[in-house]
């Protein structure tokens, strides 16, 4: 069966994935406040389509770092893949290389970084979460670089592990979780520590988690080549921001001088035009990406993405733009957003925790 939609996909993933393992990927921090902002910041921005242009043929792709993407596009940085199918990260891989996307390879899940690397010949980035000292940080780097990663990529906004109550209530424990390791490696990262790394890797270096301007701001001073505005899906500090009310600030700070990556709350071809409108360069999928391999391995993560894609060139082409760097802040405008999910809307489902 060929999916016709991205909540297509969702119900498949729902029958395939234990309790446990569901309630791992749609779950967030807390009272999952960050989450639902997150959606909530998108719907809040409308489009102002401009008609009688011809708009016969559209294209999707861009450019990131150097390298082609079929469209403003990342696979996030997920821990635990094989929670949703055995491939796990390697058929995340040869989703993003066939479909021309990148894959960020998270260093918390299976296979292992040369593996995954091995799986597909496609441009890489690692995400490192920081788990061992500097000896470790040496090792993982060298290693990093000896497979033929494209960019490294640190992430920031897990200084301390949070509370994320849907896993707790069924005493769910995802394999990072399981084996825990000394929580003050990451607690004590600075400025410093992400400068060393830095000049250590002599890699393109992005930083996920930046949520303020004064922080954006902070990171061009240290050269950083790609701020990824981000609150980790609302899984890690809840109450934040949606990460598309945090872009604008962002964007206004780094003043062109690094590259703009945003995730949380991305469902839709659409969703990316309006964070490409609005500043970004490329947007990141997570729980999209988790749902397309829980439902059907490689496939279902590309054929996510061919969905998304499909979207895209709908929204674009009636919003009469042909290609993504026409996208500006002239298309988009504030709007009162739809509370919740409805019998009309095409996510009904959703966040629910149960298909029956």
């Amino acid at each position: 069966m060929e999916f016709v939609s991205n909540e297509e996909i969702v119900q498949e993933a729902r029958k395939k994935l234990m309790q446990g393992a569901w309630d791992y990927l749609v779950g967030a921090s807390e009272s999952e406040t960050s989450m639902r902002r997150n959606r909530l910041a998108f719907d809040r921005v409308a489009f102002r389509p401009r008609v009688l242009r011809d708009t016969t043929s559209i294209d999707t792709s861009t450019s990131f770092l150097g390298h082609n993407l079929s469209m403003p596009l990342l696979l996030a940085p997920i821990g635990s893949l094989q929670t949703f199918n055995p491939e796990a990260g390697a058929a995340s891989t040869r989703a993003a290389a066939e479909f021309g996307v990148m894959h960020v390879v998270s260093s918390v899940t299976e296979p292992s970084l040369e593996e995954t690397m091995a799986a597909a010949d496609h441009p890489k980035t690692y995400q490192l979460y920081i788990r061992g000292d500097w000896d470790w940080i040496v090792e993982m780097i060298g290693r990093v670089k000896e497979a033929g990663y494209a960019a490294l990529c640190i992430t920031v906004d897990t200084a301390h592990y949070s509370r994320r109550e849907r896993p707790l209530l069924t005493r769910y424990a995802p394999f990072t979780r399981r084996s825990p390791v000394d929580p003050s490696h990451q607690a004590s990262v600075t400025w410093d520590t992400i400068d060393r790394i830095k000049d250590l890797a002599g890699l393109p270096f992005m930083l996920k988690g930046i949520a303020t301007g004064e922080d954006a701001a902070i990171a061009v001073e240290h050269g950083v080549d790609v701020v990824w505005v981000s609150n980790h899906g609302g899984r890690q500090l809840d109450h934040s921001e949606g990460t598309m009310d945090m872009l604008k600030q962002v964007v206004d700070a780094v003043e062109g001088k690094a590259t703009v990556v945003l995730d949380g709350g991305v469902q839709r071809g659409s969703d990316i035009a309006k964070a490409v409108a609005l500043g970004a360069t490329a947007v990141a999928i997570g729980k999209l990406q988790g749902w397309g391999l829980a439902a059907n391995g490689a496939e279902g993560v590309k054929r996510v993405l061919e969905i998304l894609q499909e979207e895209l060139v709908v929204a674009m082409a009636l919003m009469g733009v042909t290609s993504i760097d026409q996208l500006s802040p002239a298309y988009v405008t504030q709007a009162e957003p739809v509370a919740a999910p409805h019998e009309m809307s095409a996510w009904a489902n959703m966040p629910g925790d149960r298909i029956m």
